[in-house]
């Protein structure tokens, strides 16, 4: 698929996003989502692919959804383009591979729902991130009434969404809502350091222990243990769980195939 909004680049198993919508500083369209949607789709499917790193291009990740668009909305048309936004974070975030976010400058309503639906935040010192809704009269609307709780826990996540706060990148690092925070040169490469050390990980391990982690949030402790258990168990079913441990216990470097 041609993207209008998005520039891909793949290498070694990671895949670069680049949200491109610079004159409207990467504003959420429906369009937009639909094409992020899309490439994250044919990354999933996509073998090769072992990891995605999702960024912006110029100062901002993201600045939010597009208020000009979701100005003249109907209620009808607020629920759909909302319930379309979260279902496309949603994707992103049960994907099986690992999603990086490396947050470039503003990330702000829209842009800080889609940086939490990634599994992680790596941010530049001039990023800034939060929940600015209250101040043009909505509520969240991409699921960041969810997301923001498990990250920085209920009482800090009801001062940002209810004050429309906006933190720069220390404070969001402080609180949890960012991994890491780097000088905006080294943005990328640290993010794909990271990328690339997992990419060097048995992708079925990295898989399983992603879906267990995201299952613990969203079930009770008895049901997530049993979940572990199972896909601990699924492990030693694979040709990587062989190599893996034959590798440890003759001082070589793993060879894994994904298999």
């Amino acid at each position: 698929m041609e993207y209008r909004y998005l520039l891909l680049e793949k290498k070694d198993g990671i895949l670069l996003v680049r949200i491109h919508r610079p004159e409207e500083l990467n504003a959420l369209n429906a369009d937009l989502l639909s094409e992020l949607d899309c490439a994250m789709a044919e990354a999933s499917a996509e073998e090769e692919v072992r990891a995605v790193i999702l960024t912006g291009e110029g100062k901002s990740f993201v600045a939010g959804a597009d208020i000009a668009c979701m100005s003249t909305m109907d209620p009808v048309e607020a629920k759909a383009f909302g319930s379309f936004g979260a279902e496309v974070f949603r994707r992103i975030e049960i994907m099986e591979k690992p999603v990086i976010a490396a947050v470039n400058g503003y990330a702000l309503g829209g842009g800080c729902e889609l940086a939490m639906a990634c599994d992680i935040r790596i941010a530049s010192t001039k990023a800034k991130i939060g929940q600015p809704e209250t101040s043009l009269g909505i509520t969240p609307g991409f699921n960041g009434t969810l997301r923001l709780p498990r990250l920085v826990g209920l009482g800090r996540a009801k001062e940002i969404i209810l004050a429309g706060e906006t933190l720069d990148a220390a404070e969001a690092y402080r609180i949890g809502l960012f991994n890491k925070v780097v000088e905006p040169e080294e943005l990328l490469d640290t993010a794909w350091e990271l990328a690339s050390k997992i990419v060097s990980r048995a992708p079925l391990a990295v898989r399983y222990a992603k879906e267990a982690m995201n299952n613990s949030m969203e079930s009770g402790f008895e049901a997530a243990m049993a979940m572990e258990a199972n896909l601990f168990a699924l492990c030693f079913a694979t040709q990587d769980q062989k190599e893996g441990m034959a590798a440890f216990l003759e001082k070589r470097k793993a060879g894994f195939s994904g298999k």
